[in-house]
């Protein structure tokens, strides 16, 4: 028998088929209806049901590239299993350029979200209802906040043996223990029991490719580590599990001078770079504050006291 169409919204996906829905988010002041991207690929042989999402934040747009190309690389008439992508989830900020939406919250702290809420509330209620429910893994893509930028990186629960054989399967060059944080997307689907992985690479705005390749990668490797498509290379390296990570804070106003790029290990008391006035003279070195791998820095050569400079994650 053939397998069971796919519903989503208010259409249903064949089996062997490919299909792009608009889901209705709400309407412009135009009168024109805003819609969430979604694209269905709904296999023909049975198999998992899996969600890749990217630019929750408006600014984040390596997420919507990795998608692309995942997949431009698959077909419906041999995956097993489905997958729903929606390359850009916070849509009002993604066409203003903007991290936030239009009222400044923040997407990622609204979920799970509700349909009578506010516009944040909303999309996330939709976000949750239409994709996340029907699915039993999630890979949530991001790139560092504004002026910074970030290694390649998977963060995950690694006390879930599941979880950390997906990471795993990724291959960033690091996976990082983080916490659930409220509203997030992360945090949502896992009350639901899906197993979610967030994958963090390169700064906002910009299409890294470093990030978009290994992302591109990751995310093929998790799908077949699923079993929905055939094999694909591993990892060369096996990814560096980490526990624990801090940021090095300015401890002087002035113009930053970085000595150490992301992937760089350091070690506590290192130099990691130097903070100078306008004339040159040096205020303040900055030194590694614990052992580890960094993974990610500011991009502003002009910085404050107690701003954060330099990522370093510790196993």
């Amino acid at each position: 028998m053939a397998r069971p169409s796919f519903a989503i919204g208010p259409v249903r996906v064949r089996a062997g088929s490919k299909q792009d829905v608009g889901l209705p988010i709400t309407r412009l002041v135009t009168g024109a209806e805003l819609s969430l991207p979604v694209q269905v690929m709904h296999g023909r042989e049975d198999g998992p049901t899996v969600w890749v999402n990217a630019a929750i934040h408006g600014d984040e747009v390596v997420g919507v590239e990795v998608v692309r190309r995942v997949l431009a690389g698959l077909s419906p008439k041999t995956l097993r299993g489905t997958l729903i992508a929606v390359p850009i989830v916070n849509v009002h900020g993604f066409m203003a350029g903007d991290r936030y939406l239009p009222d400044r919250r923040d997407l990622n702290r609204s979920f799970p979200g509700s349909s009578r809420g506010s516009l944040a509330g909303r999309i996330a209620h939709l976000m949750m209802t239409e994709v996340v429910a029907p699915c039993e893994v999630g890979i949530d893509l991001h790139t560092g906040s504004d002026g910074r930028t970030n290694l390649p990186q998977v963060r995950a629960d690694l006390d879930d043996p599941k979880t950390v054989a997906l990471a795993e399967a990724f291959g960033a060059p690091v996976m990082l223990h983080a916490k659930l944080r409220d509203g997030s997307l992360r945090s949502a689907a896992r009350e639901t029991g899906a197993t979610v992985l967030l994958y963090e690479a390169g700064e906002p705005w910009r299409f890294d490719e470093w990030a978009i390749t290994a992302g591109v990668v990751g995310v093929r490797r998790v799908l077949a580590a699923l079993g929905m498509t055939d094999p694909v290379d591993l990892a060369e390296e096996p990814s560096l599990a980490c526990r624990t990570s801090g940021w090095v804070r300015a401890r002087a106003t002035g113009i930053l001078h970085l000595e150490v790029g992301l992937g760089r290990r350091v070690a506590q008391g290192d130099r990691l770079g130097a903070l100078s006035d306008s004339f040159g003279r040096t205020l303040r070195l900055v030194r590694a504050d614990r052992d580890g791998i960094v993974i990610g820095h500011s991009r502003a050569p002009l910085v404050n006291r107690g701003d954060a400079l330099v990522h370093i994650a510790s196993a």
